[in-house]
């Protein structure tokens, strides 16, 4: 004589453990996940031929066509670049500025911006291109 177990039927699956590990997991990539923000500015940057990729860890000093400086998407006048990068490069090792200027903008305010960025304390100053292709 073959005795069969006894199966018991399973009315309903708790999910609820699933549905926490899946919000625990969401958390997770949601902290963990860097964000690149660019400005919406229209710039029609100078172009270059040895242009390379810039890191997304430099900070980036924009410069509109209306010669008006930005840092972290706020206004800042010429003479107060040195501080607000001082402060921003104080907890960044790279110690990296990268000048997004519009083509239209005179040398001499893109100059003034550079040295402003080299006297805070930036050993690398490079300013932004569009690569031509060819």
């Amino acid at each position: 004589m073959r005795f069969r177990p006894k199966r018991q039927n399973i009315d309903n699956i708790d999910v609820s453990p699933l549905i926490d590990m899946v919000f625990i997991l969401l958390i997770f990539f949601m902290v963990t996940t860097t964000f690149v923000k660019d400005m919406k500015l229209d710039l029609n940057r100078p172009s270059a031929a040895s242009a390379s990729k810039a890191s997304s860890k430099v900070i980036r000093v924009y410069i509109d066509n209306g010669s008006e400086i930005y840092i972290d998407n706020q206004p800042v006048k010429l003479w107060a670049v040195q501080s607000k990068l001082r402060d921003l490069l104080r907890g960044n090792n790279e110690k990296a500025v990268l000048v997004v200027s519009d083509t239209s903008i005179p040398v001499e305010r893109l100059i003034d911006v550079v040295d402003e960025c080299r006297m805070s304390g930036a050993k690398d100053v490079a300013v932004s291109t569009s690569k031509e292709m060819g």
